[in-house]
């Protein structure tokens, strides 16, 4: 979530004003909502990552804990550990021009038979997944929706999905140090955080 100046351990949910203890496990509760509606989509045909699907499944995942932000692009300027996105009246352009800017570079992405297809499938996941958080279009949950479009991509891909370490103490801070070098367009760490993953999910990387 959001690191702003004005938090507390305490949140203003649905379920009335609740510690972060009983926070969590709705949390993971809305991600699992998330996950069963990214997946009954793809049932049906290839997901279209618009600003409209991201705001849908942010909703699905989050609006019936937090009803007015849930599915919203937010309203208000935050600040994410040193990194201040852009401003809250920019993101529907920002938005916009980040899934044309995916979709562009999904065209041009190899087929799975050519050389260099992990790579550049690599390199897409990782700054795909920096983008999206580098505008932070939501007040809250920007890395769980931006984990879970990085699997929208790779269904539409037809691949297995994949899942970034960074529950643990270690695995967290290596991905937000990664995350702070992509601010300053290095993404070798994050592609590092991004190829483990694919290395958990298949053991031969060829079968991607």
């Amino acid at each position: 979530m959001t690191k702003r100046k004005d938090e507390t351990s305490y949140k203003e949910t649905a379920f009335g004003i609740i510690p972060r203890s009983k926070l969590i496990p709705l949390e993971i509760e809305g991600v699992k909502r998330a996950w069963d509606f990214v997946l009954s989509e793809r049932k049906k045909t290839k997901i279209s990552i618009t600003p409209a699907f991201t705001k849908k499944l942010h909703e699905v995942g989050f609006a019936w804990i937090f009803p007015k932000e849930g599915g919203n692009f937010r309203k208000v300027e935050v600040t994410v550990s040193d990194h201040i996105p852009p401003k809250y009246y920019l993101v529907p352009q920002f938005m916009d021009s980040y899934c044309k800017d995916l979709k562009e570079r999904l065209q041009h992405l190899p087929s799975l038979d050519q050389t260099g297809f992990i790579e550049k499938l690599i390199s897409l996941l990782a700054w795909a997944h920096h983008r999206f958080l580098w505008i932070h279009p939501f007040k809250d949950y920007n890395g769980r929706a931006g984990r879970l479009l990085i699997n929208v991509i790779l269904f539409n891909l037809d691949l297995p999905p994949i899942e970034l370490k960074v529950e643990t103490k270690l695995g967290r801070k290596k991905y937000v140090q990664a995350l702070k070098n992509a601010d300053d367009g290095d993404y070798l760490d994050l592609e590092k955080i991004v190829r483990k993953a694919i290395e958990e999910t298949t053991e031969d990387l060829a079968l991607f």
